[in-house]
Parts: C-alpha cells; sequence; structure tokens
C-alpha cells in the first residue's frame, strides 16, 4: 500500500462520522465551528481533512478564461493526512524552531520556520496580520541617568530628550474592530535616537502564549476570528483559541492574564507596557547584564469592568483613542516611567530558577525591583493618521549599542519575522524612509534602489571595499559609537527541533498570578472565564481547559467548572508551592487622578448653584469636566457636552450631580430607550440610570444641592463611596481622595478570599 494515500478504514470512519454531524450537533442550533465535534484529549490518528460543513459552498471549479474543469470543489482545499511544507514534504515537528541546542541560537537555516513565518507574515494585505488596529502619538523621552552603569545606550543619559513615537493596539480585531474588547494590547515605542533608531516593541501583558517563534501563525490562526464565517471579531471567546491553548498548556500563564482585569485596560494611559523578553546590556566597559523593560503608567494600572466594555463598545467603539488622544489635547500629558529589572548574565540564564529565556514567564518585582531610567510624556497627536500611526514599522532588532538579543527562541523569529512583514504591507523594502520611519541619525547604508525609493544616493560605489568613493563608508569602532555584538559564547550541541527541560513548567506561575489577586480580582478572572469558556460550542474544549485550571487552582477551577455545570477535574500536576507577588494587582494603591473625566449633570431648571466653582475647580486639577443637561448648546452660559440622551456612565471616571432635572422633552421609550428604565417619575430616568450603573460599576459618586436627593430616591446614599455635602467645592475634594484608588473596591461583592 502506498504510504502516502489515507488507510481506507480511516477514510470511513471520518466519512461516517461526518453524515452523523447533523444529530451529533443537533441542526437546530447553527453556529457549531467545525463539520465534525471534537474530542477532550484531541484527535491523534491521522486522516484526511473533514469535509466542508453542509451549508458551505464554494466557487465553481473553473479556468480563468471560464471553462468548466470537472475537478470536485474540495480539490481546492488542503490535501492529505500529514502536515507539510509548500513542497509537500512531510514535518515531523512544527513546534520548535531549529536551534544550535536546546537553548539555541535558532539557525538561519531553518527553512520550514522561514517558510511558515514568511507566508504567515503575508497574509493579509494592507492592514497588519496583528496589532492592526491601533493609535499613536509623538513625545519625547527624558532619561534619569541611572542606567549608565548596565548600558552604554545614550538615550539613557541623564536630562537626555528623545523623540518618540507610540503606536497603542489589539491583538486580534481588525482595523474597524472595537477598543475594548478583551485582548492584548501592543505598546511599541520608537526611540528617535543620536546612534540609531530604538524600538522597543511591547505588550500590557509581561508573557506571551508560546515560547517559540515557529508557533506564532498557530496562535494568531486560533485567536483570529473563524476562517468560514469571520467570526467572532476581536476576541477570544470562541472554540479555536480555546481550542488551542488548553492542548497547548504552555499558554495558560498568558490565559490567566487576559482573563483578569489586564485584559480591558481602562485607558491607554492607565497601562502598563513590557517587553516581555529578557535582553542583554552591555556597558562602557564591555561588562554585560540581563535585563527586562517596563513601563510604568504615573496614573497607576487601571481597568473597565466587563460591563462598561461591552457598552463601551457600543457607545463609543474607538473609546480607548478617543480617550489618548483627548487627554493630549487637554493638555493631561500621558506619562510613563521606563524600568529596568537587571539581572546577573550568567552561564545559565536564570534568576531566583526561573528561565530567563522563557517568555511565557516573568520575575516578581519583589526579587528584582524595577529600576527607573526614564520618563516618556506624549504630547502630540498625529496630523495624518494613515501617514503616522497606520504607516509607523517596528522591529525589535532596531537596537542602539548597549542592548542586544539574547537566545529567547520567541525574540529571534521576531528579528526575521518583522521585516519581512513590512516589505508585503508598506511595498518594498525602503519603508524605513516614509517620514514616521526615518531615523533621526545619518544613514549611509549602502541600500540602493527598490520600490518607492525616496533618496537620490550620490557617488558610483555602492561597495566595500571601494576607493572610487574615496572609501566611504567607512567601518565604526569602539570609539565611534559602533553597535556591540555581544560575544556570546554559543555551546557546544547537536541541531535540534526542542526546548530546554526548564520550559515545561507550564502552570506555577499561572498560579502565581491568581494567589497574587485580590478577591474581587479573582471574581472578575473566574467570570471571564466562565463568559469565555461558556461561548465555545463544544463541551470537550471546555472539560479540557478546565483540567488547565485544576493544575493552576482549585478554587478557580470549581467555581469556573460550576459556572458551566461541568464537574471540577482533579489537578494531573502537583499545584506550585509559590509565593504571591502584590506587585501584580491592581488593588491596595492610590493614583494621580490627572485626566479623569467628571461627568456633572446640572438642572437648568433649578440654576447652577457651585457647578462653575466645581468645573474650574476640575480643569484645575488636570481631570475634565464634561456637563450633563438635558439639551444641547449651553446653560448658563457654560456650554454643554452630553445630553442624558447621548451621555452612558462608561465615559465617566467619577459622577457628579449638581441638581435633580425632572424628565426632559425626549425622555420618551419611543425616542430613547434607556428612557425607559424604572426611575421615580421626579428624575429624569436616564440620570436615574447614569447614577445605578456608576454606584453599580464602583465608580465615586457626590451630590450637592438637589443632587442629594438623586442620591436618596436611587437609594444609594450613604454606602461607600457617595459623598454627599453642602457645596460643590467641598464634594470635589472629597471625591477626587476616592479616585485615587480608582474604584470604591468595597463595593464589590466577593465570594472568594
Amino acid at each position: 500500500m502506498d504510504s502516502r494515500k489515507p488507510v481506507k478504514a480511516v477514510k470511513d470512519v471520518v466519512e461516517a462520522a461526518a453524515e452523523k454531524v447533523g444529530d451529533v450537533l443537533n441542526p437546530e442550533v447553527p453556529g457549531a465551528p467545525g463539520s465534525a465535534p471534537p474530542t477532550v484529549d484531541g484527535p491523534t490518528t491521522p486522516h484526511e481533512p473533514l469535509p466542508p460543513k453542509k451549508e458551505q459552498g464554494t466557487p465553481e471549479t473553473r479556468t480563468p478564461t471560464g471553462a468548466a474543469t470537472g475537478v470536485p470543489a474540495t480539490a481546492k482545499g488542503q490535501q492529505g493526512a500529514f502536515l507539510t511544507t509548500a513542497q509537500g514534504a512531510r514535518l515531523r515537528d512544527t513546534d520548535h524552531s531549529l536551534k544550535a541546542g536546546p537553548r539555541g541560537p535558532v539557525l538561519l537555516q531553518d527553512h520550514h520556520l522561514r517558510e511558515k513565518i514568511t507566508h504567515f507574515d503575508h497574509e493579509r494585505i494592507p492592514e497588519r496580520v496583528v496589532h492592526s488596529r491601533g493609535a499613536g502619538a509623538h513625545g519625547v523621552f527624558v532619561g534619569y541617568g541611572t542606567a549608565e552603569r548596565v548600558t552604554r545606550a545614550d538615550f539613557l543619559a541623564k536630562g537626555r530628550e528623545t523623540p518618540v513615537f507610540v503606536r497603542f493596539s489589539t491583538v486580534l480585531g481588525s482595523r474597524g474592530s472595537a477598543d475594548t474588547v478583551r485582548d492584548t494590547r501592543g505598546f511599541a515605542t520608537k526611540f528617535y535616537t543620536d546612534e540609531g533608531t530604538f524600538d522597543l516593541v511591547a505588550n500590557n501583558i509581561p508573557v506571551f502564549f508560546i515560547q517559540d517563534a515557529i508557533k506564532f501563525p498557530d496562535i494568531i490562526h486560533a485567536g483570529k476570528p473563524h476562517p468560514d464565517r469571520e467570526i467572532p471579531q476581536a476576541q477570544s471567546a470562541h472554540d479555536t483559541f480555546w481550542d488551542f491553548v488548553s492542548l497547548h498548556t504552555e499558554a495558560q500563564h498568558h490565559a490567566i492574564w487576559n482573563m483578569s482585569d489586564r485584559g480591558i485596560p481602562r485607558s491607554y494611559r492607565m497601562m502598563e507596557g513590557f517587553g516581555v523578553h529578557t535582553f542583554r546590556l552591555v556597558n562602557t566597559a564591555g561588562e554585560t547584564a540581563l535585563a527586562k523593560f517596563h513601563w510604568k503608567p504615573k496614573l497607576g494600572v487601571h481597568s473597565l469592568t466587563w460591563e462598561e466594555a461591552q457598552l463601551a463598545s457600543g457607545v463609543d467603539p474607538d473609546f480607548h483613542r478617543r480617550d489618548l488622544y483627548d487627554a493630549i489635547e487637554a493638555g493631561a500629558y500621558p506619562e510613563w516611567e521606563l524600568g529596568l529589572q537587571v539581572l546577573p548574565d550568567t552561564p545559565e540564564e536564570t534568576f531566583a530558577g526561573i528561565d530567563l529565556l522563557d517568555p511565557t514567564k516573568i520575575v516578581p518585582e519583589e526579587l528584582a525591583p524595577v529600576q527607573p531610567v526614564g520618563r516618556l510624556t506624549l504630547n502630540r497627536t498625529p496630523t495624518n493618521f494613515f501617514a503616522e500611526v497606520e504607516q509607523v514599522a517596528f522591529h525589535p532588532g532596531h537596537l542602539p549599542p548597549g542592548i542586544d538579543v539574547t537566545n529567547d527562541p520567541l525574540l529571534q523569529g521576531r528579528l526575521f519575522s518583522y521585516v519581512d512583514t513590512q516589505l508585503t504591507r508598506l511595498g518594498g523594502p525602503n519603508f524605513a524612509q516614509i517620514p514616521v520611519n526615518r531615523p533621526h541619525a545619518p544613514v549611509n547604508d549602502m541600500l540602493r534602489d527598490g520600490f518607492h525609493q525616496h533618496a537620490v544616493h550620490a557617488g558610483v560605489a555602492p561597495y566595500r571595499p571601494n576607493s572610487l568613493d574615496g572609501g566611504n563608508p567607512f567601518p565604526a569602532g569602539d570609539a565611534d559609537g559602533a553597535f556591540v555584538d555581544v560575544p556570546v559564547t554559543v555551546a557546544e550541541a547537536p541541531k535540534v527541533r526542542a526546548n530546554p527541560v526548564s520550559f515545561d513548567d507550564h502552570f506555577s506561575q499561572a498560579r502565581l498570578f491568581w494567589l497574587s489577586m485580590s478577591p474581587v480580582e479573582k471574581e472578575h478572572i473566574i467570570r471571564a472565564y466562565t463568559f469565555e469558556l461558556g461561548k465555545c460550542y463544544h463541551q470537550p474544549i471546555r472539560e479540557r481547559q478546565l483540567r488547565c485550571l485544576a493544575n493552576i487552582d482549585p478554587v478557580l477551577c470549581a467555581e469556573v467548572a460550576t459556572g458551566l455545570g461541568l464537574p471540577a477535574p482533579e489537578p494531573t500536576v502537583p499545584l506550585a508551592d509559590v509565593a504571591p507577588s502584590p506587585a501584580l494587582s491592581q488593588v491596595g494603591r492610590e493614583w494621580p487622578a490627572d485626566g479623569r473625566m467628571v461627568g456633572i449633570v446640572v438642572d437648568p431648571a433649578a440654576g447652577l448653584d457651585g457647578v462653575g466653582q466645581v468645573r474650574r475647580a476640575v480643569f484645575a486639577a488636570g481631570m475634565v469636566p464634561l456637563l450633563i443637561a438635558p439639551h444641547g448648546g449651553t446653560v448658563d452660559g457654560l456650554p454643554v457636552q452630553r445630553t442624558f440622551a447621548t451621555a452612558r456612565s462608561v465615559e465617566f471616571d467619577v459622577l457628579l450631580l449638581a441638581g435633580a432635572p425632572t424628565p426632559a422633552p425626549d425622555a420618551l421609550p419611543a425616542r430613547d430607550a434607556k428612557a425607559g428604565a424604572a426611575a421615580p417619575a421626579t428624575v429624569d430616568p436616564r440620570v436615574s440610570l447614569l447614577v445605578e450603573e456608576c454606584w453599580r460599576h464602583a465608580k465615586a459618586i457626590g451630590a450637592w444641592a438637589g443632587g442629594v436627593g438623586v442620591l436618596e430616591q436611587a437609594g444609594v446614599a450613604g454606602t461607600p463611596g457617595v459623598v454627599s455635602g453642602d457645596s460643590g467645592l467641598d464634594v470635589l475634594t472629597a471625591v477626587q481622595r476616592l479616585m485615587a484608588t480608582h474604584r470604591v473596591w468595597e463595593r464589590f461583592p466577593a465570594s472568594v478570599a
């Protein structure tokens, strides 16, 4: 028998399963992602590709000139039972890059890695394959001088100002998706240093789903919308995502971060950034150290609740983009400190038992404190969104002297991938000449011609050595600030597709994260897992992910299982004995209120006692006041930013009530569905809804004058975080103290410790 043909018995089983798919899935319930149900443990017996679902169709198979071919439509799909290269060569492994020993580096000769990544990089045009929805801004970075002992990078020198461009983004959604989805966020910073461009391509989560770049197409294919229907958009609550991460358990640490409040930032201004990888630093003496990069927001880390995120996606899909640009326009410039976790550069490349080359691991800040080395301030919005935000091109290999890469296999693959993807997305090799990408250092690279060549190069000898151009360009030495490829010794080892044994621990740090959360944060994680897994069509995928949760924490697993109506499985590995890291929690600290949005409900009929003073005080405190009135225009000469019809609680960090407005003329369910909310007839029901939502989302609420009566009618007067007083300024002062913790956390119920 030809070994390349499927075994007939296996094919018959597959076809029989496909014929019964209607009975198995219940044809009255649409939405099954595939044509056959999965199994809990995952299939292991090779078989031909499953047939299309019964409702799917494809264009007829015809020649380019319209002639029928008689070939079945399935001939255009994938063929055979085994994984192959694009040329049909069967593969035994697609999970590990070819390395010089288990610890690398990755070898350039890995043709499968290059083919897989190259094809992935060119899958979509013209938007980015990932991080396609984003927002960007210009700013400045000022060094503190505190990094000079560990790196020669000049932009970190004391007082040195470096222009920057920052692009924030979501990962999974298309350019037209919403900002407030549950997703990882990108935090990419382009430093235009005097020594060449430095791109710190970071995320708001410090670990990644995978340990090796060869699997990047797999995790993104799993997270993206299902390819048959292109849904769901910009979210992980579906079968293919949880199918992958439950089978590829190295993803569990990233997944629990994503299921936490970190998965839905309140604002880009309140979002941490992490370089994810371990980098190697070298100082002027040639001494090296390992380091991880951190961005710490001046306003602290804050998140939306799940309900707020859902409201914002409908009320304002551009919530984060608008927040960023409005803050800059208002002069509440977003700021972050850049920090380094500096770690010894040992031959083992480990710290406190943590493998520093594993991108699914963190080093807790309690073990290695983050040392501030500079401050980033964003102070200018783009002039043209396409020219700047869409055409900016980052690459983790854009490094200045003093910063070098390590053998992290995810980072090593990114060093290839980022240049390759720009070739398609930006139309050729000269993307560095687009204005937003142009370096602020002299360029003499001997690279010539190609699509979109903007430079007009002189001379006749773009090669080295030459005499016709006087020998120019000349190689630089150490005294000339040349880039340093740190001469790290590569251990003698066989070529293998494998990971070090230390990469096998997939659960201990996920457990560390869970144990570091406050009770309310744990409740949110339980809710997120329950929602996401509840959106999966197939029960075996839910059961498999519950097995993973059992290896993280039995309480987490049991609570999610209860929500899914499934039994909680027992752990399959010993639960790790880890010490919590308080730095991972968003609860328990205080932060400045700069740039917060303060909603002020006014009643024009009763007068605006104290509103003008409060409005001026809010501006003076670096916050933004938004007057909410029954109608637009002005009231008593003050501009109205929101009406009862257009306002929604998610827009405001705090709500102030300066009056008790009676129902406005448009407070009709036929005119505004929000007007149908149950409320006392004496107050506009949309104002009552604002109060009710802000209270439910644990936001600070304050009232004076007639507004006190609104609190009493809503039944929230005297509850935690609700302030009333005789004057607007007194109420504002009390509310500002509450705002420092972001939310009134005690208002959230918690049933877990």
